[in-house]
């Protein structure tokens, strides 16, 4: 092993922001693992010069498994990128428990899992955790709250690791994407389509649901720009704790802090064609 090459382990990198951030992590002249769900993907990793590894973050044997492996031909890691997760759309009360579960256990409680098998090879390094948080945690928007809650849990729990790994070296960075071109968009509009149903009180209100489920896909940054902005702060010494990103990721989180409650109230209403209150029924069994 080379000792001055720095090692990378980036989830979910089988496409968009996973996969732009591991390439210019490439072109840094990392050493890069990658994380994919799917066996056909590993011989396309490979092929860009990646090293990936089959895993679902979910399943705690394949994590372990999968960091033995980097700390058998690496011995050290210099930055994890959280990236794996998933945007559940829809009326939260439409969600099941196991959505709502499967949510959480992705967006949040895997990375949680993950960061701590990893806890030895980054102390070694004095290495970085980048967590991929969004813009969604601080605007919270109809047809996404599950998604949202999930996010915002996820900045919390940055920021108690921001100073509870200090100590040991272990730098923590927040990045806070915006709209990114990738297939975020089409996995969360096929999410909503399947939650949608006619038994719904909020059926009639579906062509809102569509438009959230979309809404990440509305002027977006390319992700191979957003991925060269954030690998370049990371590689800062030190990194800053948070990194905005990617169209409307400045902008939105200020909305959300600045107009009053009832103003954004009205303008999320517009966007999501929410009707005037009180116009709705539920429908008797």
């Amino acid at each position: 092993m080379n000792t001055t090459t720095k090692v990378a382990l980036v989830t979910g990198a089988g496409s968009g922001i996973g996969r732009a951030l591991a390439l210019e992590l490439q072109a840094s002249n990392f050493k890069v693992y990658v994380t994919v769900r799917r066996q056909n993907q590993l011989a396309e990793q490979q092929a860009l010069g990646l090293s990936p590894l089959l895993l679902d973050v979910n399943d705690q044997n394949a994590v372990h498994l999968a960091i033995s492996q980097i700390e058998q031909e690496q011995q050290q890691l210099d930055l994890l990128i959280n990236n794996a997760g998933f945007g559940a759309m829809g009326p939260v009360l439409d969600c099941s428990e196991a959505e709502l579960q499967q949510q959480f256990q992705t967006n949040v409680f895997s990375i949680v899992s993950l960061t701590r098998r990893c806890l030895p090879l980054l102390a070694k390094s004095g290495g970085t955790v980048a967590n991929i948080g969004s813009v969604s945690a601080d605007f919270v928007t109809p047809f996404a709250g599950v998604y949202c809650a999930s996010k915002a849990a996820l900045h919390a729990l940055n920021t108690a690791l921001r100073l509870e790994l200090a100590p040991f070296g272990i730098h923590t960075v927040l990045v806070q994407p915006g709209a990114i071109a990738s297939s975020f968009g089409n996995t969360a509009i096929s999410h909503a389509e399947q939650l949608l149903s006619e038994q719904s009180p909020w059926w009639p209100l579906r062509e809102g649901i569509r438009l959230r489920a979309a809404a990440s896909q509305q002027k977006p940054t390319p992700a191979h720009q957003f991925a060269h902005k954030v690998v370049k702060k990371l590689q800062q010494n030190p990194p800053p704790r948070r990194i905005r990103a990617g169209y409307g990721s400045v902008v939105l989180p200020l909305l959300a802090a600045l107009l009053p409650e009832f103003l954004l109230d009205a303008i999320l209403r517009r966007k999501f064609v929410l009707p005037k209150n009180g116009s709705l029924k539920i429908k008797s069994e």
